[in-house]
């Protein structure tokens, strides 16, 4: 039997009770997520066969670890009647419309209804025309953009095996479900997550070429990076080796170390845009250079260089790599046969509360006595709950959140933020973020930077200047959030430690987003998404032929910021509590190797469906380890996607005026909610804009 009883007062979540009644991975994994933070999880386990009962519990191991679980038969009037009261005396119900066979179902008895939040995860969300439709993680994968951008270009698009649209529509839910939270005293919040907003939002680095205008956008590159080069995986002597360079300094440092071969590179490819011109020579060279050395000594003169590099991490029953035995993401559990085996420790580091590790596995109905019990004395809610009439209000509105990023993870992170209703004020130094003058412009402007950086406010500070380190200060002890992804130590060499950062606001909650986590062996080590990909173990998994292959998508990089989102949902839900803020330090390693569990223990993954080449392109067949992918879809380009009708019913994305007023692509974040609906996201601002505003307001200016 799971125990529940012993979660700290600490945890953000103690005292909330969630039914996850819905039937895909996704909703265990929100499950999951929200039992780390100290919610009661009740796990019902369908016993009606079905299609989609099979591909959640074929992974039961870690599905149903840390949560109180019970059978329910929906063909019996008398289990339907205990789901609705499960339902009533929960505060949360994690359902799946499209796909559930329990007594969510359109066909059966009316389900209960949760006293706070009700979240729907679906493959298409309840608009578009393929509303309904119980599409598998494979099919979506399809027709999202994200298999045909995996994969090598000399062959089919490739699927990826590992469900990642569905925990990464799971990350969201979990933020969303604890968003709905902060609104549900004024009535019953229903909140909805679809896989595919959830994989349209993931193919950011892909989505600049089809929105900005380029007649033929980038579809599968290997392990390169569509917008920056160098980016590839080599082969040293003994084994594989990532090697990342996201701008001109980076590259001028890898030239250093290679003696003449780097100085024909320098010589040759001086710009990122040379670099992408003539990417295959380019690779060529460096190649020869790593080819004649070990993985050891490549990762030695790399790091020492401060490029992000890194080896591929196996999978043998667990990810073999030390900086997850360090952070103790690798933990012993006792499973319902009362085996050993390992699960995955919980990527929230929180001083306040680390998340919650499952140390035991229910059976299947196990736990039945506890849950009536824990039903008996919460009782039930004797009239339904009313959903909460239209409002202005957005959970996050009066939050104001200092961003301090670059690239990807914590610029998406303060963009979903600011979906949600936060004030978000963007730093950046006087030259600006690296990724403005990322092709393809639009109107002068980055396309990549545009979206990535909508609704946010603009402030140029020179922190190495100690007026504005003071700015900064005081910018700081006003701010309800620090959200950053600097290299670790970054801050603290300027005086901001977490400490420091206590001391200048108590009720400030600071993230910090590192590809190996503050706490690391690994310290002030850059990390890409492509590094992170291979050292936790999905590159392991995710192989062309015998070549260690990363996610199209950036998975690392955006799993990480909705994981950061959800966490400082929490801490900010702890806080209400508490009054106290805290420091949250996440690693995208840890991220991804919890996402690879369900083939620790020595499971494999299956073979993958068939993809077969017809006139239009490339199909996917039925088949492979998704027994209910019965219907054959295309496999779309970014360039069908983005003008697909599901994807402009939707809308996902959209033409929105900047303060120039000219047009430029804007995407929504994949968490809907009801109550509020998001308005149009504004373009991101020209550099500095409201500077002299913001320090106005600090009275610094």
């Amino acid at each position: 039997m799971t125990q529940h009883d012993d979660r700290p007062d600490s945890a953000p979540l103690k005292g909330i009770v969630v039914l996850e009644a819905g039937t895909r991975i996704s909703a265990a994994v929100a499950g999951s997520l929200l039992a780390q933070l100290g919610a009661t999880v009740i796990c019902a386990e369908s016993t009606e066969e079905g299609a989609f009962v099979q591909p959640k519990w074929r992974h039961r191991l870690p599905l149903a670890a840390g949560k109180l679980c019970i059978a329910i038969n929906a063909r019996e009037a008398a289990d339907r009647l205990l789901l609705q009261q499960l339902a009533g005396a929960s505060d949360v119900a994690l359902t799946c419309s499209d796909a559930d066979p329990l007594a969510y179902r359109s066909d059966s008895a009316p389900a209960g209804l949760p006293r706070a939040v009700h979240c729907d995860i679906t493959a298409f969300g309840a608009t578009g025309p393929h509303a309904g439709w119980a599409a598998t993680d494979i099919q979506i994968q399809a027709l999202s953009g994200m298999m045909d951008a995996t994969g090598t270009p000399d062959a089919p698009p490739m699927p990826v095996m590992l469900p990642l649209l569905e925990h990464l529509a799971g990350i969201h839910a979990a933020g969303a479900v604890i968003a709905s939270l902060r609104l549900s005293r004024a009535g019953l919040q229903r909140t909805s997550v679809a896989l595919y907003d959830a994989a349209f939002s993931a193919m950011t680095t892909f989505l600049p070429a089809a929105l900005g205008g380029v007649r033929k956008a980038a579809n599968r590159v290997g392990n390169r990076h569509p917008l920056s080069a160098p980016w590839n995986v080599y082969r040293a002597s003994d084994g594989w080796v990532l090697v990342c360079a996201g701008n001109d300094d980076q590259w001028q440092r890898i030239c250093s170390l290679m003696g003449y071969t780097g100085q024909l590179l320098a010589a040759r490819f001086p710009t990122i845009a040379e670099r992408m011109a003539h990417i295959d020579e380019m690779d060529a060279l460096i190649q020869s250079w790593i080819g004649d050395h070990t993985i050891t000594t490549c990762i030695r003169e790399f790091a020492a260089a401060g490029i992000p590099c890194g080896p591929i991490a196996p999978i043998e029953g667990y990810p073999r790599e030390a900086n997850l035995d360090h952070r103790a993401m690798i933990r012993q559990a006792t499973d319902a046969a009362g085996r050993t085996v390992h699960v995955a420790g919980s990527p929230f580091r929180m001083t306040r509360l680390s998340g919650l590790a499952p140390a035991a596995l229910s059976a299947a109905d196990a736990d039945r006595a506890l849950i009536l019990k824990l039903l008996d004395a919460r009782g039930t809610a004797t009239t339904p709950p009313e959903p909460l009439a239209g409002s202005s209000d957005r959970p996050l509105s009066g939050i104001r959140v200092l961003e301090i990023g670059h690239y990807t993870t914590a610029p998406a992170a303060s963009r979903q933020l600011a979906a949600l209703g936060a004030e978000v004020i963007k730093l950046e130094p006087p030259d600006g973020e690296a990724v403005r003058h990322w092709p393809p412009l639009k109107g002068g402007r980055a396309v990549f930077f545009s979206f990535q950086n909508a609704d946010k406010r603009s402030l140029v500070l020179d922190i190495t200047d100690p007026g504005d380190l003071e700015r900064l200060k005081t910018l700081i002890a006003g701010c309800d959030v620090l959200i950053e992804n600097l290299r670790p130590g970054a801050l603290a060499r300027k005086g901001l430690t977490p400490e420091a950062l206590h001391r200048l606001n108590h009720r400030l909650v600071a993230c910090s987003i590192s590809g190996f986590g503050v706490d690391s062996i690994y310290q002030g080590r850059p990390a890409f998404d492509t590094v992170v990909q291979a050292m936790s173990g999905l590159m392991d998994l995710n192989r062309a032929g015998h070549v260690p292959m990363k996610t199209g998508p950036s998975i690392a990089d955006v799993m990480g910021a909705a994981f950061a989102t959800t966490a400082i949902l929490a801490a900010l839900e702890d806080r209400r509590r508490s009054g106290l803020g805290q420091f949250i330090d996440l690693s995208m390693q840890d991220i991804c190797a919890w996402a690879t569990q369900i083939a620790w223990n020595g499971r494999r993954l299956a073979a993958p469906p068939p993809v077969l080449p017809d006139n239009a392109g490339y199909r996917l067949q039925p088949g492979g380890v998704d027994a209910d992918n019965t219907r054959t879809v295309p496999v779309l380009g970014m360039l069908d996607v983005v003008h697909a009708p599901q994807t402009l019913a939707r809308p996902l994305w959209m033409q929105a005026l900047a303060e120039d007023n000219s047009e430029q692509a804007v995407i929504r974040c994949p968490a809907q909610f009801a109550s509020c609906p998001d308005p149009v996201p504004v373009p991101a601002r020209e550099l500095g804009l409201d500077s002299a505003d913001i320090l106005r307001e600090l009275g610094t200016g």
